[in-house]
């Protein structure tokens, strides 16, 4: 008599979205949020693309950029190429994190405070005049069009500054982080300034002021606690869309949303123990939440697209003495190191503003020439100045490439000196922990 067939084992079912993927998820995220990882992402968006835009497939990189997805969307001006909806869709999302980060700054953070925020933010705007002014001399001396780029060399890229600096320093004081982070958040906020005042074709501002109600009930419910993504997304992408089809750049619309947000922690009642905080403030939380996706899809992928610049068959000594190429390669390695450091030095000698203690002017030179890194902002300010694909945007690429890879490296040479200086005052304070001034370890047993 044979045994009955045993019943076949059940597995459970795979679900994409279960409870046990959730701690890998988190860990993922967590590791986009470092700025070094951030940085890498932007840096290999730019390398694979310049690869790409290169290689034997370029035509296949040319027509994935210039794919119309929705081509159905000319009436609400949304028949966009893939390459512009990285630069006005995606990159919406990193100027909303940016907007968070500003009001942080402007309501609990250094700017808080006039006195603290006027040392960084007159160094903002040094390094973006003087970039603006070298920008336009090299252009006039040079006697050829491309004046409207004169916006190019102001801005500085935050991802890209903080993850190089944060390469370099194990030693250096936490003060240095917190000037660069505050000069470039100044630095962003005049940047967007520029974008809506100076950059801006064929404006609506009947669809603008449409706008201000997907955004005023946006801010409406943030302001009450609600964070439904089922609600304040779609009034997002409204408001968005609205921004868009008034002509201001779209990215304005994350800034403007990012604004709304909180910063303050919400006090509630807690029966009789009086009123108790509801954790860190929404904006603080927001920012945790969406950075990762700023820094591992939206940046990179709009570097993917933005920085493809086709080198073949290119007169490369023509190139490099192009006045365009000189005035933004001399705008971001020189305008914004002199203008930065120049401000700041006159700032500390007439007035009453002081750097922070631990802070040496050699510090700072490293940090000034670090701020001439501006990847994000300035190919997105070379792409509304002359067009996307056009003889001119090319070369706007190539020198923002040129100038922030020259102002990173020689950024990285100063401040990886200073970072060794630091490092050697720390080990001869480790091996004199009596503080006498003779190094333990050159002291007699008897004597320590």
């Amino acid at each position: 008599m044979t045994s009955p067939t045993p019943p076949p084992v059940r597995r459970p079912k795979a679900r994409l979205f279960s409870r046990t993927s959730w701690p890998e998820a988190r860990q993922l995220a967590d590791v986009l949020r470092t700025e070094t990882v951030g940085g890498a992402l932007l840096l290999l968006g730019a390398v694979t693309a310049l690869a790409w835009a290169n290689s034997p497939w370029s035509d296949s990189y040319t027509r994935l950029g210039g794919w119309v997805p929705w081509p159905g969307g000319a009436p609400w001006h949304l028949d966009l190429d893939v390459a512009t909806w990285a630069a006005d869709g995606l990159l919406a999302v990193f100027f909303f994190v940016v907007g968070l980060e500003l009001k942080r700054e402007f309501v609990a953070g250094e700017l808080r405070d006039p006195r603290r925020a006027a040392l960084p933010v007159v160094a903002a705007l040094g390094g973006m005049l003087l970039p603006a002014l070298i920008y336009v001399a090299v252009v006039v001396a040079g006697g050829g069009p491309g004046l409207r780029g004169w916006a190019i060399p102001t801005a500085t890229d935050i991802a890209f500054a903080l993850a190089v600096l944060a390469l370099v320093s194990s030693h250096l004081p936490q003060g240095l982080r917190a000037f660069l982070l505050t000069l470039a958040v100044v630095d962003d906020l005049f940047a967007i300034t520029i974008i809506a005042v100076f950059y801006t074709a064929d404006f609506h501002p009947v669809l603008l002021l449409a706008a201000l109600a997907p955004i005023g009930v946006f801010a409406v419910l943030v302001r009450r606690g609600h964070t439904w993504w089922w609600a304040l997304i779609p009034l997002a992408a409204a408001a968005w869309a609205l921004v868009h089809a008034s002509g201001v750049h779209a990215t304005v619309a994350g800034v403007l949303l990012g604004f709304t947000v909180p910063v303050l922690a919400r006090q509630r009642t807690a029966g009789t123990s009086g009123t108790e905080t509801d954790g860190g403030g929404l904006a603080a939380r927001l920012e945790h939440r969406w950075r990762p996706v700023s820094a591992g899809i939206a940046v990179p992928i709009f570097a993917l697209f933005a920085a493809g610049v086709t080198l073949r068959g290119t007169d490369l000594g023509a190139l490099l003495t192009d006045p365009v190429v000189l005035a933004i390669v001399a705008g971001l390695v020189l305008g914004k190191s002199i203008g930065i450091f120049g401000s700041t030095y006159l700032l500390a000698r007439f007035t009453r503003a002081e750097l922070d203690e631990d802070i040496t002017w050699a510090d700072l030179a490293g940090i000034a020439l670090l701020a001439g890194v501006g990847f994000t902002v300035s190919l997105l300010i070379g792409d509304l100045a002359f067009g996307t694909g056009s003889t001119a945007d090319d070369r706007v690429k190539v020198a923002v490439l040129l100038g922030s890879v020259l102002s990173a490296g020689l950024a990285a040479s100063v401040l990886r000196r200073r970072n060794a200086a630091y490092r050697r005052v720390a080990r001869r304070e480790r091996l004199d922990a009596d503080g006498d001034g003779v190094p333990d370890v050159y002291q007699r047993p008897a004597d320590r």
